[in-house]
């Protein structure tokens, strides 16, 4: 049954932090002058997460579920699901190199660090090409299941690790679902420049985390590979394409005169299957294609972002 106070309740708890902001730039986002002139920055996401997922040999009690097929094995190691992901490591992530290569663009890789130290070669792969490494978690799990002082162990350890393995320290930060704590945590931690735990607008934006000012690099739920995967899906191959070359064509003339940001989602497994990865070629090519769109890594926008767009005074930040 819904109560009264339920049916009728207008406000958020105020004790119930992060608080919700419906509001955001409104009418009046501000005019960032991406590099070239462009109308449109375009950011492209490689998630690695392949060998740090749920699985029976690393001492979860159920392998993870999200792949081909919807079946989950639980108390047992499922080798159908195990192979789907080393797909991804051994073969889709240097389908999608060699594509990144071919268009010329640098993505932003969401890494764990699990998986970037089982596979070395994708790691001198990634510095040499310079793209950026973002921290994706020690392996790829859910941070609302951790407590405050397990997750802020997990953030320090995550950074050692990518750290070592990489060379150089990761600057972003991308969960797989975050927790109440995380972006209060990632603050107290230091050295990140942002983070990308939010699908909630289409520019970067400050929020006011304990006083301190903190960049969103927003990611997207929508332009990615999942929907492969997922109901609704992109049953063809074309149907990725043609929704990102429409939010392209949308977002490079929206109606006002204000440049945009867009992200596009890619899993090595997913996106780096052979029919969907002619998909992910053929939108980068007419990406390229275009005088109005520049491809950087997320770090790059932030960046411009942040020295164009200082943040606001403290008590006026989301």
């Amino acid at each position: 049954m819904i109560s009264v106070r339920q049916a009728f309740a207008q406000d958020d708890d105020p004790a119930q932090h992060p608080r919700r902001d419906f509001v955001g730039y409104g009418s009046a986002p501000p005019r960032v002058n991406w590099p070239g002139g462009a109308r449109l920055a375009l950011q492209i996401v490689l998630n690695y997460e392949e060998g740090s997922e749920r699985s029976y040999p690393r001492g979860d009690a159920e392998n993870e579920g999200f792949h081909e097929f919807p079946m989950v094995l639980s108390g047992q190691r499922d080798l159908d699901v195990e192979s789907v992901y080393e797909y991804g490591s051994r073969a889709g992530v240097w389908r999608l190199f060699r594509i990144f290569g071919d268009a010329g663009v640098p993505v932003t890789c969401f890494a764990t660090a699990v998986a970037l130290a089982r596979n070395p070669a994708v790691v001198e792969k990634l510095v040499a090409r310079e793209d950026e490494v973002a921290s994706h978690g020690f392996r790829w799990l859910e941070h609302y299941e951790f407590t405050r002082d397990l997750e802020r162990e997990w953030i320090r350890r995550t950074v050692e690790a990518l750290t070592a393995i990489v060379g150089k320290r990761p600057v972003g930060w991308y969960c797989r679902q975050m927790s109440v704590h995380t972006r209060e945590l990632l603050v107290e931690h230091g050295g990140f420049e942002y983070d990308s735990d939010a699908y909630n607008d289409d520019l970067p934006y400050w929020t006011d985390v304990d006083g301190r000012p903190h960049l969103v690099v927003p990611y997207t739920l929508t332009v990615n590979d999942a929907h492969f995967l997922l109901a609704p899906t992109f049953a063809d191959p074309n149907d990725f394409f043609e929704y990102g070359r429409r939010a392209i064509d949308r977002l490079c003339s929206d109606g006002d005169d204000i440049p945009r940001m867009m992200s596009v989602g890619l899993h090595a497994r997913i996106a780096g299957q052979p029919a969907r990865a002619d998909a992910v070629a053929r939108l980068l090519d007419y990406a390229a294609s275009r005088d109005d769109v520049w491809i950087a890594r997320r770090i790059d926008i932030a960046r411009v972002f942040a020295e164009q767009v200082p943040p606001p005074p403290k008590g006026t930040r989301g």
